[in-house]
């Protein structure tokens, strides 16, 4: 697709959401990644739920480190796979305190290395944490970015990113991220999609095919 194309499509995302920004309540980059890692196939609203007591009562790697794995389990027993985050968590915890001295890195590289931390949470940090630009893709930025033929149906995650990095200015890779994460969270659902109502209707076959709106007329 032309990046006038897919730029005025985002554009459009852009009105919609002036103000995007990353949901997962954190005051710094360390909460910010512990956030990020509990949020893997559960909803934002539930992660700050739990992270609204856990920052208060855990806010270093020591302290997360200094309490039996099956506490902590039993504080985010209300996460999805919880046990594995519980363990990832001290993991992640005892690497920062003997590597890089109880710090978050900075890097793609070396937060990829933390345990639980793959490509799409290492670039939220990056991108929300330390501002540096990039974007995060994850289903609801996959799922709008195929909608609107940014990207291909059978594109992977890493194409996905490979598309809107092309096609979407640097210092504006993070907003948006964000804007993509909200348009697909509250309009462009997986299951139940707001199409009648999206501006984007005519650019985008579901909304076409939801719509009744024929290729040719659109």
């Amino acid at each position: 697709m032309d990046t006038e194309v897919v730029r005025q499509r985002l554009d459009v995302i852009a009105s919609l959401y002036p103000e995007a920004h990353c949901e997962l309540h954190h005051t710094n980059v360390f909460e910010l990644t512990i956030a990020v890692l509990l949020s893997a196939q559960c909803t934002d609203r539930t992660v700050n739920a739990v992270t609204h007591g856990l920052f208060a009562r855990y806010r270093t790697p020591a302290d997360y480190i200094s309490i039996p794995l099956v506490q902590l389990e039993q504080e985010i027993q209300r996460i999805g796979l919880y046990r594995n985050k519980a363990k990832h968590i001290q993991q992640l915890c005892h690497l920062l305190l003997t590597q890089y001295d109880g710090k978050i890195p900075a890097t793609r590289e070396q937060l990829m290395q933390l345990p639980g931390v793959g490509r799409k949470t290492a670039n939220v940090i990056l991108s929300t944490g330390f501002c540096i630009p990039a974007i995060a893709v994850d289903t609801h930025v996959e799922r709008v970015s195929k909608r609107l033929g940014i990207a291909h149906a059978d594109d992977s995650v890493w194409r996905v990113e490979q598309q809107l990095m092309h096609h979407v200015p640097q210092e504006q890779w993070g907003v948006t991220h964000h804007r993509l994460v909200l348009f697909g969270r509250y309009r462009c659902k997986a299951r139940q999609p707001q199409c009648p109502h999206c501006p984007l209707r005519r650019e985008c076959d579901e909304g076409k095919r939801r719509t009744g709106i024929h290729p040719v007329l659109s």
